[in-house]
Parts: structure tokens; C-alpha cells; sequence
């Protein structure tokens, strides 16, 4: 028989650094041992944003997956820049080559809703563009 379960949950926590707090709380998971099990599996994300999805049971238990970066950070992270542009399109705030966002695509592709490398790049550059981040040919 399975377990039943009392909530999922989608949070975004720093890799290798997750805390208790009110986030956890909501989760309804022993806070501590899931801070445990969280930075010892995103230790090597140490200074990104993890995305995680929390399946809470109804016994207090949990299970966890982590997913890939952002794309926004990492193409932020790729471009050398603090920030996107304000105004989207309208203002460039940096550059990144073809060949990194390529990379960085081939990196998110598990988790966007596309099965071909060339299909997650129309995507990263899409969102690349809307930061005013402009791919070099």
C-alpha cells in the first residue's frame, strides 16, 4: 500500500545552504533532516538557486527532487551581469556566445518541455533576449 500524501510543494532554496524557516514549515516536513538530505545531495550547487519539489506524506516523511538551475541565472551567471535589462529587448546589458547557450540548454533540457537540443535553444535564447542578453553568433 502506498503512502498518502499530505502536500506537494515547489520551492526554490540556495544549493548546499538550505535552512529551517517558514518555507520548510509550510512543506510540513521534519525541517531538519530534510536541510540535511537537501545540502548533502547540492553540495557541487553551492551559490546557485535550486528548484526542488517536495512530496510531503501524511506519516511526516518526504521525498524530494531536485531539478536544473534556472535559466535566468545561469545565463545571467554567462554573461558576466548582476541583473537583466528593465526594459526586455529594448536594453542590452550583456553578450554570450552561441556555443554557451548551447551549453546551457543541453544542461535544462530534462527539465523543459522539448525533446531536441535545437528546440531548448529557441528556448534559453528566447528568455535570453527578454533579459537583453544578446547571443553572438
Amino acid at each position: 500500500m502506498s503512502k498518502k500524501i499530505a502536500k506537494v510543494v515547489k520551492m526554490e532554496l540556495p544549493g548546499g545552504e538550505a535552512k529551517p524557516g517558514p518555507k520548510l514549515a509550510a512543506a510540513g516536513v521534519n525541517m531538519a533532516k530534510f536541510c540535511t538530505d537537501f545540502n548533502a545531495k547540492t553540495a557541487d550547487r553551492r551559490g546557485e538557486v535550486v528548484p526542488v519539489l517536495i512530496t510531503a506524506y501524511e506519516d511526516k516523511s518526504y521525498d524530494f527532487v531536485v531539478k536544473t538551475s534556472p535559466v535566468a541565472g545561469l545565463l545571467l551567471k554567462a554573461a558576466g551581469v548582476a541583473k537583466g535589462s528593465a526594459t526586455g529587448r529594448k536594453g542590452v546589458v550583456g553578450h554570450i556566445s552561441r556555443a554557451k547557450l548551447r551549453e546551457i540548454a543541453e544542461y535544462k533540457l530534462p527539465d523543459l518541455n522539448c525533446t531536441d537540443i535545437e528546440a531548448a535553444c529557441k528556448v534559453v535564447e528566447g528568455t535570453a533576449l527578454n533579459m537583453g542578453i544578446v547571443v553572438d553568433a
